[in-house]
């Protein structure tokens, strides 16, 4: 195999009490296998998952910690064992890196569901070494983690595909939406413009749930059909028993109007969850009385296989899906976290290489 070509090195959170501080730092990358792709990274999505991670949120950080799980660049290294990359290909990472390829979920598709599956930073190897995220020149996954992508989307808009596009796209696919089906979407960020322009991609009537009122328009923007506001005290009455699936996107779980939102499902509609808050804010209890009227389900989503990816990159192509996105260089991380964690993006922020 042909030696490393990068010098490993990005922007990492060296103090667990000032999360906006990011000092450039050397990177201990994993080591090279015949299973690997080695990829140079050009742009990288901020994604609220660092700011959880960044704050503590989430459980304590394997500091020094370089964020970042919504990657695209050019695979400058190949392992042997590797089939449809090649040098030179420009590939995406999401928030997965590495699973075992041998237990059932992954024998099956299913390898972001493996048990032993590997978050993309602030994880850790069998070895030792920690996973280190997109904030940097270049970063090491396998395989499985890595998608080849279409030459009709631009570098800029796959990045946040990555993670927030597949986050929800998952589910989407999972859960049939598609023409005749009215997919409800709640809270119009990050995760949520996503899934309203992939629901309607994928054929679906879209309803969004928004609380903020100057997110409305940008609601009709994207695509959505009908939007709500749900600051009205009976938003839900008018919807009882319409929708077919609804994605909640929402962080702040807690003030989550769940009851509500259960009512607004038909026959065996199905609730998919993919916010997910700091771990001091569960989701708000219900009655078991509130799933026997339409005998509703609840569930999650966990981001998503490769073969979903690829899917989802090929619909965002030929749909010419385009996610609203501000760049900035990776040095000017602090202003998109700072942006993140105020609810000031509109959608998503895109960091480009300048340590290269």
């Amino acid at each position: 195999m042909a030696k490393s070509q990068l010098e490993f090195k990005g922007y990492a959170l060296v103090d667990p009490h000032n999360f906006l501080d990011l000092q450039v730092s050397a990177i201990k990358p994993k080591n090279f296998t015949a299973d690997d792709v080695e990829i140079a990274i050009t742009h990288c999505g901020v994604c609220g998952s660092d700011l959880h991670t960044l704050k503590q949120g989430w459980g304590e950080s394997k500091l020094p910690l370089i964020v970042g799980h919504e990657i695209i660049g050019h695979a400058v290294r190949v392992g042997d064992n590797v089939q449809d990359i090649k040098v030179g290909d420009r590939v995406g990472v999401g928030a997965a890196i590495w699973s075992c390829m041998s237990c059932r979920q992954c024998k099956e598709g299913y390898e972001n569901y493996c048990p032993q599956c590997l978050s993309t930073y602030n994880d850790e190897y069998k070895d030792g070494i920690v996973t280190q995220g997109g904030y940097a020149t270049g970063i090491r996954a396998h395989q499985q983690f890595v998608f080849p992508i279409p030459d009709a989307i631009e570098s800029k808009y796959a990045a946040s595909m990555m993670c927030g596009g597949l986050t929800v796209f998952s589910p989407l696919k999972t859960n049939g939406a598609g023409p005749g089906k009215k997919v409800g979407v709640i809270g119009i960020g990050g995760l949520g413009h996503y899934a309203v322009l992939f629901a309607r991609a994928l054929g679906a009537e879209v309803y969004a749930f928004t609380h903020s009122k100057d997110k409305m328009d940008d609601a009709k923007k994207l695509g959505a059909n009908h939007v709500i506001d749900t600051t009205n005290k009976d938003f839900a009455e008018p919807y009882a028993g319409a929708l077919d699936i609804i994605i909640s996107t929402m962080d702040a779980t807690s003030h989550l109007p769940l009851k509500e939102f259960l009512s607004m499902l038909y026959v065996h509609g199905r609730f998919i969850n993919v916010g997910i808050p700091d771990a001091d804010q569960p989701l708000p209890t219900i009655h078991a009385f509130d799933l026997v009227p339409n005998g509703c389900y609840i569930g999650g989503s966990s981001v998503g296989s490769k073969k979903e990816c690829m899917e989802m990159l090929r619909i965002a192509a030929e749909k010419g899906v385009k996610p609203w996105i501000h760049e900035l260089p990776m040095k000017d991380a602090k202003k998109a976290l700072d942006a993140v964690a105020n609810n000031t993006v509109r959608y998503r922020y895109v960091l480009t290489q300048d340590l290269a």
